[in-house]
């Protein structure tokens, strides 16, 4: 007899089989004891999760003639002629092949005979949602008042597809996708029924390879075995077959990228193509990588989040204290979208090679993440004394600069002078933030000998003086108080020591104390 792939010989016989989808199977089994069958069910979740599967086992249990706690026997004559695919009562319908309006017809047609063996004929149709839209509504007026001995089992992996006047027409259940666990152990049922010795870490990374779908996780147990057949199955085995690499490979690469390594993580790379891993599969691990890298820097209790060995949960550990959580996420969506990018590209390795040098180079990048990834760059550099020969320079400069004594004009203009003379009263004019920002203006003279106020760009809040509606305001507050109208001149400069190297101190020079004294 010629093989029988994994997920068709271990296809589940009853209830009991199925893994991962207890709140389906528990309410299906009370409906079929309680004699409270529905006429339109609804079968929704990602591949591989059991759709198909429990479909049929709800075809054998309704037909069953001696059912056992709601699960078909599988010893009847009805449940093996399901069992075989020979049965007249159950119908299987591909709808991604069989879509058109015709199609649905024949099923209606076929609606008006009786089952001729069990108690039900049960209609399913897989991948519903590529239906025609005839065709669909073709199948509303059956669906929604079929005889009493008819069932409909609708399969789709795209519910958003489906109509609603179908779906108020289901009972719906979503399945989930299933978990790393109680995958492998499944997987470790199967090998000790099969009698094939396969380790139990090979095992739980094809079971998070498969994302959450069982009959992928035996369609590539299958592929591991075949490949290394006869001889005990490894975990670098698993990942030869696969073309994945392991999380050392991944701690390397990181470790690389947080010391802006660019010619290592080109290394890193070349050393992953050469030895023929899918580029696909790297994007995707190493985001899990950094997933769990995450988890590690922010969750307490990341032994119970991460799937891995002692020894890789501590190198993640000592990896989460060399960065922030802002860079992992940056690097998370970098990789992330680079995902979505790859996909369909010619030159996948060109785009990851790209993304390597962004996440090394973070000021290639302009988003919040990015800066933040700046400036953690500047405070280590400051940490390990690199501006510290510059900051000295600096120092000496603004020194050199500011012992250079100002000298005041010889005759300022009236309205000037009595402006600088009384600018402590002026300045309790205003109110609020906008005495604040005044005060840290440098009060000088322009080329023409008007007054002039100085502000930094770099100082945010500033930037109200930039408005004209502002700048009114300022001058009509100052010519009030003098009584005379006086003309006022505002200049940004770069920043404040710029600002007081290059603009004289007016009121320094007049022996001006320029504290405001509140008034009770």
């Amino acid at each position: 007899m010629s093989y029988v792939a994994l997920y068709r010989k271990f296809r589940p016989d009853n209830f009991i089989d199925v893994k991962g989808q207890d709140h389906i199977v528990t309410t299906l089994k009370n409906q079929i004891e309680a004699d409270r069958i529905g006429h339109a069910y609804l079968f929704c979740g990602t591949r591989g999760t059991g759709k198909t599967s429990i479909a049929k086992l709800f075809a054998k249990a309704v037909n069953c003639q001696n059912p056992k706690d709601g699960s078909p026997c599988g010893e009847c004559e009805s449940c093996k002629r399901i069992a075989a695919g020979v049965s007249m009562d159950v119908v299987e319908m591909d709808a991604a092949s069989n879509n058109g309006v015709e199609d649905v017809r024949n099923i209606i047609d076929a609606v008006s005979y009786p089952p001729s063996e069990g108690k039900y004929r049960v209609y399913i149709i897989d991948e519903v949602h590529m239906l025609s839209t005839n065709a669909f509504n073709a199948l509303l007026k059956t669906l929604e008042e079929p005889p009493s001995y008819c069932i409909f089992i609708l399969a789709t992996t795209e519910v958003h597809k489906i109509p609603i006047t179908i779906l108020s027409r289901c009972q719906r259940y979503d399945f989930k996708r299933i978990s790393i666990d109680t995958i492998a152990d499944r997987l470790e049922e199967l090998m000790q029924k099969e009698n094939v010795d396969v380790e139990p870490k090979a095992l739980r990374y094809i079971a998070k390879t498969a994302d959450g779908s069982m009959r992928d996780a035996l369609s590539l147990l299958d592929q591991c075995i075949a490949f290394h057949y006869g001889k005990k199955l490894t975990y670098e085995d698993a990942l030869d077959v696969l073309g994945a690499i392991d999380t050392e490979v991944f701690s390397k690469l990181l470790r690389s990228i947080l010391d802006r390594d660019v010619t290592g993580c080109i290394k890193q790379l070349e050393e992953i193509v050469s030895q023929g891993r899918e580029m696909t599969w790297f994007i995707s691990d190493f985001t899990w990588y950094l997933r769990n890298l995450l988890i590690v820097k922010t969750g307490p209790d990341a032994e119970e989040m991460v799937d891995m060995s002692a020894d890789n949960l501590n190198r993640l550990r000592e990896e989460a204290q060399m960065c922030e959580s802002e860079t992992i996420l940056r690097f998370i969506r970098v990789f992330s979208e680079l995902s979505g990018e790859v996909r369909y590209a010619s030159q996948k390795r060109i785009l990851i090679e790209v993304a390597l040098i962004k996440l090394c180079r973070p000021q290639m990048e302009t988003d919040k993440e990015s800066v933040i990834d700046r400036v953690r760059v500047l405070e280590d550099k400051m940490e390990n004394g690199e501006f510290t020969v510059n900051a000295v320079r600096s120092v000496s400069e603004q020194t050199a600069v500011e012992s250079e004594p100002a000298k005041l004009p010889e005759a300022l203009p009236e309205d000037v002078q009595r402006a600088v003379n009384e600018w402590r009263q002026i300045m309790s004019d205003f109110e609020g933030l906008e005495r604040n920002l005044i005060t840290k203006m440098r009060v000088s003279l322009s080329a023409q000998n008007k007054l002039l106020l100085v502000y930094p760009a770099n100082d945010a809040p500033m930037g109200i003086f930039d408005k004209e509606v502002t700048q009114e305001h300022v001058k009509r507050i100052i010519s009030d108080h003098i009584g005379k109208e006086i003309e006022v001149e505002f200049q940004k400069t770069g920043n404040s020591d710029e600002m007081k190297s290059v603009y004289p101190d007016i009121l320094k020079m007049a022996g001006i104390n320029t504290t405001i004294i509140e008034e009770d």
